[in-house]
């Protein structure tokens, strides 16, 4: 693990223990024995940050449950054994953070069953600020991609940055200049053509109904070279089959960072 990411999970740990776990401290300095347990059925992330949250605590902690894999309602996704003051002051934290991703992991999992192994799922950079990576890292568990991490990994020209920097053909002709993937976001089938004919090497149709999709998919198909088509707004688990049959190479969902439903996981003292 990189040490950035053990910086955010130190971070984590302060931001709920504060100056110290008062409650906790009212407990005799004697160690205990501990599980967390899955409340429900879900697809496992972030158990290895859990994992070292604990280690982290001054605990030992083994994982039963990898990332990534499916857990059913009562399966051991790790043990924990340390002082009782230090599980009890991580408890929290980790199962937080488990939660999430899971939820993230979960529905993910979800969404790639419905759509075969055609079409790829990605994420969005619609995730919690200071999560990011967490968050993709979930979506990843779940069998979809992460999309960009930043805004300096791929150009991506909206319409806010027609509306601000003059016509689309200007900005791709700018982008191709300095970049070799350019993707170009669009409202409508006259749009898409028009990114299309201009060089555009990924055509996002922005918040489009499923038969105005299947009509610029299928104007799309005839471009030469043709482009990656990606689909996004308004993506949920009812209806993402009915836009992957439409062809679409990518279907890129929100939803799955910006309204997590967290996982229930409990900790259970054993010993």
């Amino acid at each position: 693990m990189d040490q950035s990411l053990r910086r955010d999970l130190r971070r984590f740990l302060a931001e709920d223990i504060g100056r110290g776990d008062i409650t906790s401290a009212l407990l005799s300095p004697g160690r205990i024995k501990a599980s967390v347990i899955a409340r429900e059925g879900c697809t496992v992330s972030g158990a290895r940050h859990a994992r070292e949250l604990f280690i982290m605590g001054g605990c030992s902690a083994r994982v039963c449950v990898g990332d990534g894999r499916s857990a059913r309602r009562g399966n051991i996704i790790m043990d924990v054994a340390g002082p009782a003051r230090a599980v009890l002051s991580t408890e929290r934290t980790a199962l937080n953070l488990m939660s999430r991703m899971s939820g993230i992991a979960t529905m993910t999992a979800r969404m790639v069953r419905k759509v075969g192994r055609k079409t790829a799922i990605y994420s969005t950079r619609k995730t919690a600020p200071g999560l990011r990576r967490f968050d993709k890292e979930a979506v990843v568990a779940g069998g979809g991609h992460a999309h960009r991490m930043s805004l300096d990994e791929a150009v991506l020209i909206k319409d806010n940055h027609i509306a601000a920097g003059g016509s689309m053909e200007d900005l791709i002709r700018a982008a191709r200049r300095k970049h070799r993937r350019i993707e170009v976001e669009v409202e409508d089938i006259g749009a898409a053509v028009l990114a299309a004919d201009c060089g555009a090497d990924v055509i996002l149709l922005d918040n489009f109904a499923p038969r105005q999709a299947a009509r610029a998919v299928s104007e799309l198909r005839r471009r030469r070279p043709r482009p990656r088509i990606e689909i996004s707004g308004g993506i949920t688990v009812q209806n993402i089959a009915r836009y992957a049959g439409i062809g679409a190479d990518m279907i890129s969902v929100g939803s799955l960072t910006h309204s997590v439903r967290g996982i229930d996981y409990s900790l259970d003292v054993t010993g």
